[in-house]
């Protein structure tokens, strides 16, 4: 059964104000509120709840506002900042769940606040879920910030019982009798809307129980019927998360914090396991992981300590992906110790099983170490970015056959391999080097060429097999491919050594041959 957390801030703005002026703020009993300047006057933007008490609301301004509370203290507003907090407060509760979002609702422009959480399956990890509200509430209070939280099978019954019900948890089936007494603006109804039911007599939630949904959506439009269906879970409502839910992830809380290096590599450790069991399940391998930690003095706004790791391949041995996290924990600043840590993998590749060993014998007949592994170990160290490898690429001419590529970039599928029928060397030069090639006609092999100095004179020849320049690549984008055709030659000379060369440019009267040295033969 699908449980939704619905948290509401009321004086999120002035709860904010508060702990940023510290000392200079004014008592807690006395009014407060956050002014705007406003078409050339002062606006309440928002008021703490000394100030609701006194008669005082969002949008009043500050002249009619002191008339009617002269004690009424003032600072000005951070509507940004008031949006930046709330979405590290939003970030920060992923402790409970990654299913964490901003509630959209219009009390945001007013200075109060919602955040929306999934906790499905997580309230057993915090005792239940009245443990779970506890400890979010004494959290935030600790915090300076006062809040509201309530939890129920859907958003609507969730947001209604946080803003306006009484007992916190909505069990299982229990929305009809949860709201049947909350007013009208429990249902998230336009206030147009509300006054106009109101006007007939409809005032609480139970009033619209068993109207007609044909009249009511002729009187007062579809949002009626739409949000008491949403609010008795009738109707699914999706929860969109402020950040990508991973789609493999271990939480693990801690008894006592935890701050000894030794304490927190078995805890990686049970945290891989976990994971890397869910990897089996789906066929997957981890490309990316994070660990984050939570320190137990960090604060709502202070963001978990965060180790990241990539593999060059898909990956799931927990021994491997802790060899990579060891080479980091030493990075995380434990303080008085950390009370909880997640690991995430927001980035996994269908695992294929692969011969991945180097081949022959490493040391004193200790098996070679994997490819894969030892890549990953040297990026733990310096950054996968820094380590390369070729790729195979859809080109003719042989030095853009190959790109070097991060290794963390995934492997792209294999071009069509070349001809059978047509060698290449197995040792390409990495720029074609010119030579001094004699040959006795313009379109025959040379008979022999200077590379480096030596002559080498030629005793077999094959070719020509003519590459022409890339048609889709604009001439001049690379000066070193040139953009001629080659006419490339296998050649052997007299001592049994075999060179591929080529001539660059057609056949011209009165224009010297060009030759290129490219590779060396088997």
């Amino acid at each position: 059964m699908r449980r939704i957390l619905a948290l509401w801030l009321p004086s999120f703005a002035t709860d904010r104000l508060r702990r940023r002026m510290g000392g200079r703020a004014p008592a807690a009993d006395r009014p407060f509120a956050a002014v705007l300047a406003e078409r050339g006057r002062l606006i309440l933007r928002a008021v703490d709840a000394a100030a609701r008490a006194a008669g005082l609301a969002p949008g009043m301004a500050l002249a009619d506002a002191r008339a009617l509370e002269p004690g009424l203290a003032v600072a000005d507003a951070d509507p940004d900042g008031d949006a930046a907090a709330l979405d590290r407060l939003c970030d920060w509760c992923q402790r409970y769940t990654p299913w964490a979002s901003v509630d959209p609702c219009a009390e945001t422009a007013q200075g109060a606040g919602g955040l929306l959480l999934d906790v499905t399956g997580c309230a057993h990890l915090f005792g239940g879920e009245y443990g779970l509200l506890a400890d979010l509430e004494g959290r935030l209070e600790r915090a300076g910030l006062s809040a509201r939280a309530a939890i129920a099978p859907g958003i609507g019954a969730a947001w209604a019982v946080a803003r306006h019900g009484l007992s916190p948890v909505v069990p299982a089936g229990g929305a009809l009798d949860a709201l049947a007494g909350l007013p009208l603006e429990a249902l998230r109804l336009p206030p147009a809307t509300v006054a106009a039911l109101r006007r007939v007599g409809l005032r609480r939630v139970s009033d619209l129980y068993g109207k007609p949904r044909a009249s009511l959506a002729a009187r007062y439009g579809s949002v009626v019927a739409l949000r008491l269906d949403q609010a008795l879970a009738d109707l699914e409502e999706p929860l969109n998360p402020r950040r990508p839910v991973p789609p493999h992830m271990a939480r693990l809380a801690f008894a006592e914090p935890v701050s000894v290096p030794e304490d927190m590599e078995r805890a990686a450790a049970r945290l891989l396991e976990e994971v890397c069991r869910g990897l089996v399940r789906t066929g997957e391998g981890a490309r990316r992981l994070l660990l984050s930690a939570y320190r137990i003095d960090a604060g709502h706004e202070a963001p978990p300590q965060v180790l990241e790791v990539g593999t060059s391949r898909p990956a799931r041995d927990p021994a491997h992906l802790l060899r990579l996290f060891r080479e980091k924990l030493d990075r995380l600043e434990p303080g008085p110790g950390f009370e909880l840590m997640t690991l995430a993998v927001p980035a996994a590749d269908p695992f294929v099983a692969a011969q991945e060993d180097m081949g022959g014998e490493a040391a004193a007949g200790s098996p070679a170490l994997p490819v894969g592994e030892l890549v990953d170990r040297l990026g733990a160290r310096l950054g996968l970015r820094r380590i390369v490898r070729p790729l195979p690429r859809e080109s003719w001419l042989p030095e853009r056959a190959v790109a070097l590529v991060p290794a963390e970039a995934p492997a792209a599928p294999p071009p069509r391999s070349w001809p059978a029928d047509r060698g290449r060397p197995v040792r390409l030069l990495a720029r074609p080097e010119p030579v001094d090639a004699m040959a006795p006609v313009p379109d025959d092999p040379p008979v022999m060429f200077r590379w480096r100095g030596d002559l080498y004179r030629v005793s077999l020849a094959e070719g020509p097999e003519r590459i022409a320049p890339e048609w889709w690549r604009r001439p001049g984008d690379d000066p070193a491919d040139g953009d001629e055709a080659r006419d490339y030659y296998r050649v052997q000379d007299t001592e049994g050594r075999r060179f591929w060369l080529y001539r660059l440019g057609l056949f011209v009267p009165d224009r010297h041959a060009r030759w290129f040295l490219h590779g060396f033969l088997a």
